[in-house]
């Protein structure tokens, strides 16, 4: 299981506890700093629902790639 202490930094309080496969299912306003608008705003512009959906968005892991080359861009 991931660190308590690490998961504690990313999540509300109120689902803490739970293991990185049963959080997949909590909306994203499970993590902290989203909240429930943040949340509508995913669910209007991406169609995401869950963690997972946010985790697996493919325009948010274009940018992760992007930025990863950017990094090693000379």
């Amino acid at each position: 299981m991931a660190s308590t202490d690490a998961l504690h930094a990313i999540l509300d309080k109120a689902h803490e506890g739970m293991t990185p496969k049963q959080l997949m299912s909590l909306p994203p306003s499970a993590l902290a700093g989203v909240t429930d608008s943040d949340a509508k705003k995913l669910k209007e512009a991406f169609g995401i629902d869950t963690i997972e959906e946010l985790a697996t968005c493919k325009y948010f892991l274009w940018a992760q790639a992007l930025h990863t080359l950017a990094k090693t861009d000379k």
